[in-house]
């Protein structure tokens, strides 16, 4: 029988501009509140472990905590790893690649660490926000890429042999723009990235704006890049307009479509869609659209039981962490591999 563990336990969710951080006891209980520091990851990692210390700081005086209380910290990135070590760049600085991060750090903090990507913390913790769910769950985050992780039933977080698995903005779907595959920011045609990320908004702005349908569009008439532009689209949204709709409409089937083709290797039972769009006005029309997609391409049976009274096989949620969620994810990651 398993010994609960006695001390605290830190999750530090490393984004492109601001660490989260969230702590834990020996039950698992969240102490304190989430803790936000900014960071600059593209200035390398020594940098960003003097952002983590801070952030730590923070959280232990929040908390009412010891650093001597911390039985162990987890940390998220944005970026695919496998056993500490950053096996690419994503958002990162150079630097970060081929680097054991948990190595490193546990030596300055003087505390054993455990890493895995944003993707799977927030999964994780996306999942023990719901204690009373009986099925795993896929998440899936659009945002700058495409995030993704996998948390079978029981709540055993599927990380892959290489703790690779569930890259989901890899996914392949048969969509072209014309007669080309789309590229996503790592040069891969035709991924579901780039479809379903805010890379693929530009590039589709972009289209939509140099038509004659769209001459008159307010977006055309400012003078401004077409990133500054893109980054105003989910507002234009809520307002009903219709380039926006049509741009939003286009990326929620095509996610559905892909999320089909996964529900038939992976039969998670609940889908939890997280991100940005979880928290804007227009998002059950969003979640309508990606399941026209899902519909479109799913077999009968992953949408609805054939047996009476026929249930669905496949529910469709928002995420309820928001900011939290990756945060508390990792940190029950410590508290579970190094309680």
């Amino acid at each position: 029988m398993s010994k609960t563990p006695t001390g605290h336990f830190a999750g530090l969710d490393i984004g492109g501009s601001t660490i989260k951080a969230m702590l834990v006891n020996g039950k698992g209980e969240q102490v304190g509140e989430l803790v936000e520091v900014k960071s600059r990851v593209d200035e390398g990692y020594p940098k960003t472990f003097d952002q983590l210390q801070a952030a730590l700081e923070a959280l232990l005086t929040d908390g009412g905590v010891t650093l001597d209380q911390i039985e162990g910290i987890g940390l998220d990135v944005p970026a695919p790893c496998s056993n500490g070590v950053i096996w690419g760049k994503a958002n990162l600085s150079p630097d970060w690649v081929g680097t054991n991060i948990c190595e490193e750090f546990s030596k300055i903090i003087g505390k054993p660490v455990t890493m895995t990507n944003d993707g799977n913390a927030a999964a994780f913790g996306e999942f023990l926000m719901r204690p009373n769910l009986e099925t795993g769950l896929l998440f899936i985050a659009p945002g700058t890429g495409l995030a993704g992780g996998l948390v079978l039933p029981g709540g055993y977080l599927y990380e892959g042999a290489n703790g690779l698995a569930m890259e989901t903005g890899a996914v392949s779907v048969p969509f072209r723009e014309g007669s080309k595959l789309p590229t996503d920011a790592n040069g891969r045609e035709g991924t579901l990235e780039a479809w379903v990320s805010l890379i693929a908004i530009r590039r589709q702005l972009e289209v939509k704006l140099k038509s004659k349908n769209y001459a008159n569009h307010p977006l055309n008439q400012e003078d401004s890049t077409i990133k500054e532009k893109a980054f105003k689209l989910r507002d234009f949204a809520t307002d009903g307009d219709g380039l926006a709709l049509d741009i939003f409409r286009m990326q929620a089937q095509v996610l559905g479509f892909a999320i089909g083709d996964q529900c038939s290797q992976l039969d998670p039972g609940l889908i939890v869609i997280g991100g940005g769009l979880a928290e804007t006005k227009f998002r059950d029309w969003y979640l309508q659209e990606v399941r026209r997609g899902f519909q479109r391409r799913a077999s009968p049976f992953y949408q609805q039981s054939p047996i009476p009274p026929h249930e669905p096989t496949t529910q469709f949620e928002w995420a309820i962490g928001g900011d939290a969620a990756a945060a508390f994810g990792v940190a029950r990651k410590a508290h579970k591999e190094l309680g």
